[in-house]
């Protein structure tokens, strides 16, 4: 057992280490604030490579073909566990994120699955689980090739091992909307069944937003972290790179809902197919969003390990 002494002298030394390293930090706001925008610059410069366009492309063209699918799944499961009601209420509340435009279609799909017999939608959802299951690996596949080609990735995985990570993701991604989506169901549920008066008093807590936030940083943060490089990138960067996706996709939710709403009347142009392009405008800029958020990430690594050779360096 170590002594007294022999455990202060362990603290002194730990508590020495510290103040070294805070005298090492540079505590210049011009140095950080050029730091910060040089990392930005070169973030965006990533971003905006000719290739990256391509990705957007095919995740937004794979999400689309797996999103209705994956509502007569979503339908499917709850009629044969509870109320289906309860499955197109939900879905219903998460699609108030995306443009009026947009959300027309899935209120109409959601209204049809919910009302249909439970035999057919049964069927429906079987041959779903087929469609969906495959447009999604596909767009999996294509988030995270864009982002190891963002991420400069030297030794990509393999063949099979690139397939099995796209298939990892695409399980986890399923399990982890699936949690938040009735985690914030029940919440909601049980504040308005019990009279919780002092959830009353934090609205932010019930909407979407703040939950659909939540689940793209640390959804982003884990798909950054393990999915984007073959090496395991730092949790800093990691963390930054995902909470900065989720700020950017809402921020763009938001900007398409303006920009389709207000800016562009694209009924006048595209007549009864406006709904599928606003949907696709939605969906493109927020693949972006999330390719930002892989470019900040591996920006802030690199940043960091020039930062650690140069203090080894010196």
């Amino acid at each position: 057992m170590p002594s007294r002494s022999g455990f202060i002298n362990v603290r002194a030394m730990s508590l020495r280490t510290s103040l070294q390293r805070l005298r090492a930090v540079n505590w210049d706001p011009v140095h950080w604030l050029r730091l910060g925008l040089s990392i930005l610059g070169k973030a965006l410069t990533r971003l905006w490579g000719r290739d990256v366009m391509l990705y957007v492309g095919g995740v937004s063209f794979f999400i689309m073909l797996a999103v209705f699918p994956g509502l007569a799944i979503l339908v499917g499961v709850y009629s044969l566990l509870s109320d289906p009601g309860a499955a197109a209420h939900q879905a219903e509340v998460m699609s108030r994120l995306m443009p009026a435009g947009a959300r027309s279609l899935f209120q109409e799909e959601l209204g049809r699955l919910a009302h249909a017999p439970l035999r057919a939608v049964s069927a429906q959802s079987g041959v779903a689980l087929v469609i969906g299951g495959y447009a999604a690996h596909r767009g999996f596949k294509a988030l995270l090739a864009g982002l190891s080609f963002i991420h400069d990735e030297e030794a990509p995985r393999g063949f099979v091992g690139f397939n099995l990570m796209a298939l990892v993701v695409l399980i986890a991604a399923f399990f982890l909307l699936g949690f938040l989506s009735v985690a914030f169901l029940y919440l909601r549920f049980i504040a308005a069944a019990f009279d919780l008066k002092p959830l009353q008093g934090v609205p932010w807590l019930y909407s979407e937003w703040t939950w659909a936030s939540f689940g793209i940083t640390l959804a982003m943060s884990l798909i950054y972290r393990f999915a984007m490089s073959s090496k395991p990138v730092a949790w800093s960067a990691s963390i930054v790179g995902g909470g900065s996706a989720a700020v950017l996709s809402m921020f763009m939710s938001w900007a398409s809902a303006f920009y389709v709403e207000q800016i562009a009347h694209l009924g006048a142009t595209y007549g009864s197919v406006a709904a599928v392009v606003v949907f696709l405008i939605w969906l493109s800029w927020n693949v972006n969003a999330v390719f930002f958020g892989g470019a900040l990430a591996t920006e802030i690594e690199l940043a960091v390990e020039e930062d650690a050779r140069g203090r080894v360096g010196v």
